[in-house]
């Protein structure tokens, strides 16, 4: 695949490439104790996320080992209210990783579900993944709910196996198959 890519429009929201104008909207929300306790980006400023942002015009959603972020923008603002990323496993491209944050103002209001069910979507149907998952820590109880949420289900429980900001840390896999995604759309008609 190239690295071109088609807005996903949903009803609340557009996922779109994230633009150099955007840099200081992400940071602002991805430098918040609250967003950065789990993830393990942390950007130190909007001039590193503006880096970021013009490596992703090299690279597209499908480029293996990278991750692509996608800009969650709300249709009826224009407001940009938080990121989705796409990794494709780069030893079987098959496969693929996502992972979301949705600035806390923006939560709770189902927003992220909407924005990661589009991405399942298009990394099923358009880019024909066999399977997709999150890596999420356990203490992280909203994204897993979210992973939950969107049907993804619990293949594992590694307990302490990642070294993170200084503390071991559980990793939960949440994934979800091709012909799972295929039946869950299906019982939703």
């Amino acid at each position: 695949m190239s690295n071109s890519f088609d807005p996903i429009v949903t009803g609340r929201l557009t996922l779109r490439r994230l633009e150099s104008g955007d840099s200081e909207k992400v940071f602002g929300y991805r430098s918040m104790p609250e967003v950065t306790r789990y993830q393990s980006w942390e950007p130190e400023s909007a001039a590193e996320i503006s880096c970021f942002i013009e490596g992703l015009k090299a690279i597209g959603p499908d480029t293996p080992g990278e991750w692509y972020q996608l800009g969650i923008v709300l249709n009826e603002t224009g407001e940009l209210t938080g990121d989705c990323g796409i990794r494709v496993s780069s030893a079987d491209p098959s496969q693929a990783e996502v992972g979301i944050t949705v600035s806390p103002p923006f939560q709770r209001r189902g927003l992220g579900a909407e924005a990661l069910t589009a991405v399942l979507d298009v990394l099923f149907a358009r880019l024909g993944k066999h399977r997709v998952y999150g890596s999420v820590d356990p203490r992280n109880t909203a994204s897993l709910a979210l992973l939950r949420r969107v049907g993804m289900r619990q293949e594992a429980h590694f307990v302490e196996s990642l070294r993170f900001k200084g503390e071991w840390a559980d990793d939960v896999i949440c994934a979800m198959l091709r012909r799972e995604w295929s039946e869950r759309k299906g019982a939703r008609r």
